[in-house]
């Protein structure tokens, strides 16, 4: 396995395809907009300057890790001759039912098709293609170069066989692959929207501040960084949205969506893509200023 198609040239479409052009493998990157991918290629760039910078790899490597990588704006085209395609596209399952539908007809029947999903169904993904028996989930953490984690997600059809290939093949990538079963969030979100969530209920009842609320989570509880920051650097539309795949999938209201969360993505201040959420990021992408209508009146 050799040849790796990437789907969507977004934050987790480019990590992946960093990641495996760094490993070696050929990566043909796929995105309907030339834009973009140019921007993606321009981020994978940056990140791989930051790592000469501090002596992680070389400006060999570097060059290397960008020539192993060609972009395309046509699914059917980049797909021809790939061992594994790996779809990054938005979280949204229209979206996605749809790439799958296109992947059926464009690839051999014996090509692996994954999806980076944070939370939807890979039984129901499986679904729509005429071998559903080789679709699995890789749901990779971002960022995607640094991170070891993958989430290896077995759909009701995935074959043992396939599953070990993947299996195989992240801890060739230098990650910690872990087998999990297809139920709404998995186990990774299963277990931490519903913290994010929290965290916002906890600020929309006047509990804390924003601030308050994330160093209480960080020097009490030992996280990196707080939960809203976390919401922020996720994206708080991604965040809602697996809130809602997983409400929708157990009918459990504990996975409602807190009404701030969903009226702040209404507003567009989705964290840190936008420039505000939680924090504003305006100067910074750091989380260092709590966002206006955050701060004690």
């Amino acid at each position: 396995m050799k040849n790796i198609a990437v789907i969507g040239a977004g934050t987790m479409g480019n990590g992946i395809a960093h990641t495996f052009a760094q490993s070696g493998f050929t990566v043909k990157l796929i995105d309907v907009s030339e834009k973009s991918l140019d921007k993606g290629i321009a981020t994978i760039a940056s990140n791989l300057d930051r790592m000469v910078s501090k002596g992680t790899i070389t400006e060999a490597d570097k060059l290397k890790t960008i020539s192993n990588i060609i972009t395309y704006t046509d699914i059917k085209d980049g797909v021809v001759g790939v061992d594994l395609v790996v779809e990054a596209a938005t979280e949204n399952i229209e979206l996605k039912l749809n790439i799958f539908k296109q992947l059926n007809d464009a690839c051999s029947h014996d090509t692996i098709l994954a999806t980076n999903t944070s939370s939807i169904s890979i039984t129901q993904i499986g679904g729509v293609v005429s071998h559903p028996e080789r679709v699995i989930g890789m749901h990779f953490m971002n960022p995607v170069p640094i991170m070891k984690l993958v989430e290896i997600i077995r759909g009701y059809n995935t074959s043992d066989e396939v599953t070990k290939i993947i299996m195989d093949l992240s801890v060739k990538l230098g990650k910690i692959p872990t087998e999990v079963n297809d139920y709404p969030g998995f186990v990774a979100n299963r277990i931490l929207m519903p913290m994010i969530n929290e965290s916002i209920e906890t600020l929309f009842n006047g509990v804390a501040g924003v601030y308050e609320i994330d160093t209480v989570m960080k020097l009490g509880m030992a996280h990196p960084m707080g939960p809203l920051q976390l919401a922020d650097f996720i994206g708080l539309d991604v965040c809602l949205a697996i809130l809602n795949v997983m409400h929708d999938g157990f009918k459990n209201p504990k996975y409602a969506p807190c009404p701030l969360l969903v009226n702040m993505v209404r507003a567009g201040k989705l964290g840190v893509k936008s420039g505000e959420g939680f924090y504003d990021y305006s100067e910074s992408r750091k989380a260092e200023k709590v966002a206006k209508q955050f701060l004690s009146k």
